[in-house]
């Protein structure tokens, strides 16, 4: 078994040129007619949005002290609030000054400093995690066959995640999350997100300052919070260790792709992998290649919500960018 997967590895650029001549001919975008779907689906998305956060809210069973000013702004509207900024790509001077040409419409009257403390609302955080859960439940998303990945938000104007990506991947760096100017600086946030291939929705999605594993961990723990449980799951080599299995359970299908040094040796679930990759190579890579939907995803969150996170502080950051995953599966409620 080892010397096949060794052959196997050796022989894996090969297989690649001979699967992608084999399905080059697949459907591509049609872009002409990407902005028209785009408004509708915002629409649709408009007409869900306010009734998911009203019911996400009544889950949260939270008890009053009585001290202090009463909120000026209602937990769900501050929700509402940051999804609108977010989708529209609003600094919190503009979102400010658009409520308060409506404020007869929408009953909100705020500042832009206000509009930045939602993102540090406890509440609002937990709204919005439900509505995910809300998603979920609505779509009967149980058991996906799942595709998961990682990107990164950039922190600064200058710096754009993937092009940096490039560059410390060609020079041997392992985090792309901070880097030195004199200082320590982030530069990147991470998140990961994990998806149903059958919606495209996100059935789990985690942020982090510190690395894309974290933030892996964090979409896995929100999908087994939900109930989810993959029967199959594709991922990159980034997660081509044989630690990996120990995150599914063991009736689940994990397709990646095995790194050059690979050997059996490890727990029956990598032995399964490899044996996969082994046996049968081009259904293997033509399961493993349809994690691009996870990398579709993510281009479509930025060109529809921005490349970048305007926030400063760490949980202003994690908001942020749980508004843009939220986001990703409202655009997918129609």
């Amino acid at each position: 078994m080892q010397k096949d997967l060794d052959r196997a590895l050796l022989e894996h650029g090969k297989i690649v040129e001979a699967y992608k001549a084999m399905y080059s001919g697949e459907p591509k975008r049609d872009w002409r007619t990407y902005e028209q779907r785009l408004a509708l689906r915002i629409k649709k998305a408009g007409e869900e949005m306010e009734p998911l956060v009203e019911k996400a809210y009544s889950m949260i069973k939270a008890s009053k002290s009585g001290e202090g000013q009463p909120e000026k702004v209602p937990v769900t509207k501050k929700v509402l609030v940051l999804l609108i900024k977010d989708i529209f790509q609003l600094s919190n001077r503009k979102m400010a000054n658009l409520l308060a040409m409506f404020t007869l419409l929408t009953g909100i009257d705020i500042s832009y400093k206000t509009v930045e403390r939602c993102y540090s609302d406890g509440l609002a955080r937990m709204t919005i995690h439900n509505v995910f859960v809300l998603m979920m439940r609505k779509k009967g998303i149980r058991n996906p066959r799942a595709s998961g990945d990682g990107t990164g938000y950039s922190l600064t104007i200058t710096r754009h995640y993937r092009s940096e990506r490039e560059k410390e991947l060609k020079a041997g760096k392992k985090d792309g999350s901070r880097r030195k100017t004199g200082r320590t600086k982030k530069a990147f946030v991470h998140a990961f997100a994990l998806m149903d291939l059958d919606t495209r929705m996100y059935v789990g999605y985690g942020t982090s300052i510190m690395s894309e594993k974290d933030a892996f961990r964090k979409a896995m723990s929100m999908a087994g919070d939900a109930g989810i449980s993959p029967q199959s799951v594709r991922l990159d080599k980034y997660y081509s260790h044989k630690s990996i299995v120990e995150h599914f359970g063991r009736d689940t299908v994990i397709y990646l792709i095995p790194k050059k040094n690979a050997t059996i040796k490890g727990p029956a679930g990598w032995k399964r992998i490899a044996r996969s990759y082994v046996n049968d190579p081009f259904n293997h890579m033509h399961e493993y290649y349809k994690r691009n939907n996870s990398e579709s995803g993510f281009s479509s969150d930025k060109r529809s919500n921005g490349w970048k996170v305007w926030q400063k502080k760490d949980d202003r950051i994690d908001t942020a960018l749980l508004c843009k995953g939220l986001w990703h599966n409202l655009l997918l409620m129609g």
